[in-house]
């Protein structure tokens, strides 16, 4: 115990002396570069002060007066006074140049008591004026942000339920009128959903809570809400993972990371009548997370821009319904969440697309 507490002293005093020698390095430092911001600014001044010196100077001597000890003398005269007026202008304005040769943590930080010069203090306040407002226009856009998404969660939720009306009436009719109708619904429900959680992405940190979620039963979920849309495409869905596996996440982001991984791999393998596997298994520490299929597959020039909002590639050209936010959604929430998404694809045979979750291969 003695030697803990000794050895954690000593941390502390290194830390203290480590940032003793920073501060000490920072002062220095801007010490000197306010002194040649000083100097910078009165160049002109100075060179304008000798120029005037020699032009009265070059003035007397035309006029016949010779004396050059008495020229020295004006001279040195001179600069003795421009040097008088420089040092009264340096330590009048020095916290004003020293301020300005340091970097700002925080705007308020600039706005102090500057030996009350007319200069610094007039900067001062136009500065303050202007962070005043720039702050006042921060918050009115960002209520008129809390209020857009407000509307798009009321929105979203008011357009469920007729959704929902539609889907029970068209459950009851086998006529192939109500199947489009079906198909429709599904695909509005699906554009609701990713606008809600794309409205909830910008709040994600007040959104989410990181559980003990095992992973087979949320796959369960995933596919049978997908059943339909397997049927209609004549793909099928394979489960691979062992019924305990488990992996530290939020299970309603994990829904909805898996449903835009699945969705993606129905579409791309629309009437193939193969299967989409969807496999969970150890890899060293971590759990992986795995939806694969034998669609279409991704050329290899798109894989790198797969994962950017709004990218279709050459595959949207051929399917009309892309809108290339489903991978750039679940990798956004994988990464919120400390997980990773990766993407292996071959044009012609398929896709495989993993969730890894690190430090995760244990059971609970």
């Amino acid at each position: 115990m003695d030697r803990e507490r000794n050895t954690s002293t000593f941390e502390g005093k290194s830390k203290v002396r480590s940032a003793r020698n920073k501060s000490f390095k920072m002062d220095s430092s801007g010490n000197k570069q306010h002194v040649w911001l000083f100097l910078r600014e009165h160049v002109p001044l100075i060179l304008y002060s000798y120029i005037l010196m020699l032009f009265l100077l070059l003035v007397f001597w035309f006029d016949g007066y010779d004396h050059v000890l008495t020229a020295l003398y004006a001279i040195f005269l001179g600069t003795f006074l421009l040097l008088i007026y420089l040092t009264y202008r340096y330590v009048s304005h020095r916290a004003f140049y020293l301020r300005l040769s340091q970097p700002l943590e925080a705007m308020h930080e600039f706005m102090s008591e500057f030996n009350h010069s007319p200069l610094p203090e007039a900067l001062a306040t136009l500065l303050e004026a202007q962070y005043k407002r720039y702050q006042e226009q921060i918050k009115s856009w960002e209520r008129q942000h809390q209020d857009h998404i407000t509307f798009m969660n009321q929105w979203v939720h008011q357009m469920k339920t007729p959704l929902s009306v539609i889907e029970l009436i068209t459950q009851k009719e086998d006529d192939e009128r109500f199947e489009s109708i079906a198909e429709e619904t599904d695909k509005l429900r699906k554009g609701l959903e990713m606008a809600l959680y794309i409205s909830r992405l910008e709040t994600f940190e007040q959104d989410f809570s990181v559980d003990h979620v095992r992973l087979l039963p949320i796959v369960n979920k995933v596919v049978h809400d997908n059943k339909r849309f397997f049927i209609r495409n004549y793909v099928y869905p394979e489960v691979k993972m062992e019924s305990t596996l488990t992996v530290e996440t939020d299970a309603k982001w994990l829904v909805f990371m898996l449903d835009q991984l699945l969705s993606n791999a129905i579409k791309y393998s629309a009437g193939t009548h193969e299967k989409v596997t969807i496999a969970a298994f150890r890899q060293g520490e971590s759990v992986v997370l795995e939806v694969q299929d034998k669609g279409v597959g991704i050329p290899t020039a798109d894989l790198p821009r797969v994962f950017r909002a709004f990218f279709t590639g050459e595959n949207g050209r051929e399917f009309k319904e892309s809108t290339g936010m489903g991978l750039y959604l679940a990798k956004e929430v994988a990464e919120k969440l400390n997980h990773s998404v990766e993407i292996q694809s071959e044009e012609g045979k398929g896709t495989i697309v993993q969730i890894i979750f690190p430090y995760a291969s244990r059971r609970f």
